[in-house]
């Protein structure tokens, strides 16, 4: 068995997979703690990290029906992400080896978005080849995926994610953190064609853009003065339909230039209930995660373990906030 470990933002995980794929346990403690801020906190993320871990994977152990002495790797994610918060992460996977004399495998946060269609639930495995669109509050990107250990990028979000972009939406609009199933709530109640928001129709190939659309909003939401606080319905059905839009038109152009017909996604995004009603629309072979699978969980850092050599000599390992992976 793996036992994953995940904590590179405020959601402290731990889960346990087989070699085949098969999810035994998936335990994640959010905290909550960062909605009186607005926004995650890195520092306080990760003291929540240290103060969670341990029961954390002590959790997944039991609701896996395991013990240390049944794990053969650990996994853990190695970034990107708050490097604070990470690094919890990793010395805890590293005191597990070390411990335990076991292997372990650093798995990129990302890929573990993209494996996390790879795990033998209801609804997968569903292999390679595919399209996948990973969209999430740190990253947003479509993905060309061949095999099981890796993806190689068609298009990138040229400034805000797509979580982002909902999350600074929700907070115009007066909307609490986490913004993106406030706002998606609040849409239920309005008319998402009341106003037209740009969906940066006009950005060349594959990439994202969603700054502009956020300033429209913001330009939108001071036009309407005293009358936004009652139309904040319509404003946030026709915000998220754009940002709807832009992520599936990106997918459109990205079917019809790779010629595949199979769609997985995945990224906290990929659990609004719209884009995934958008995607089934689309005629392809679609793979949705379920819901616990999209948001960042330790049960996509275990799947995507299976494909990554592990290590015995580990000491150097470090955590890394973004770019490329590496050894201190």
């Amino acid at each position: 068995m793996i036992l994953a470990i995940e904590t590179s933002c405020d959601d402290t995980c731990a889960a346990v997979v087989t070699d085949s794929g098969e999810l035994r346990s998936n335990v994640i403690s959010s905290q909550g703690v960062h909605d009186r801020y607005g926004g995650v906190v890195p520092e306080v993320a990760a003291r929540h990290h240290l103060e969670l871990i341990n029961d954390v994977v002590d959790d997944a152990l039991r609701t896996a029906g395991a013990t240390l002495d049944d794990v053969r790797v650990v996994a853990v994610t190695q970034g990107p992400g708050l490097v604070g918060a990470l690094l919890v992460g990793v010395a805890t996977a590293k005191a597990i080896a070390v411990a335990r004399d076991l292997p372990l495998a650093p798995v990129d946060h990302l890929q573990g978005h993209v494996a996390a269609n790879f795990l033998a639930t209801a609804g997968g495995p569903f292999d390679p080849p595919f399209l996948c669109l990973v969209a999430s509050g740190g990253h947003t990107f479509l993905a060309r995926v061949d095999d099981h250990a890796g993806y190689a990028v068609l298009g990138t979000t040229l400034d805000d994610a797509a979580g982002e972009a909902f999350d600074k939406g929700a907070r115009l609009l007066g909307l609490p953190y986490p913004g993106g199933p406030a706002l998606e709530r609040l849409a239920r109640e309005g008319d998402p064609h009341t106003y037209d928001f740009p969906i940066a129709a006009g950005v060349a190939g594959l990439d994202f853009s969603f700054a502009g659309l956020k300033t429209s909003l913001l330009y939108k939401v001071r036009d309407l003065g005293d009358e936004a606080q009652e139309r904040r319905a319509d404003l946030a059905a026709s915000y998220q339909r754009a940002i709807v839009e832009a992520l599936a038109l990106r997918v459109e152009r990205g079917l019809a230039e790779t010629g595949l017909r199979r769609l997985a996604i995945g990224g906290g995004v990929a659990a609004n209930g719209p884009l995934r009603e958008r995607l089934a629309g689309l005629g392809v072979d679609l793979h949705v995660p379920d819901r616990t699978l999209c948001t960042d969980n330790a049960a996509m850092i275990g799947s995507a373990a299976r494909w990554v050599s592990p290590l015995r000599d580990f000491g150097d390992l470090d955590a890394y906030a973004s770019g490329e992976r590496g050894f201190s």
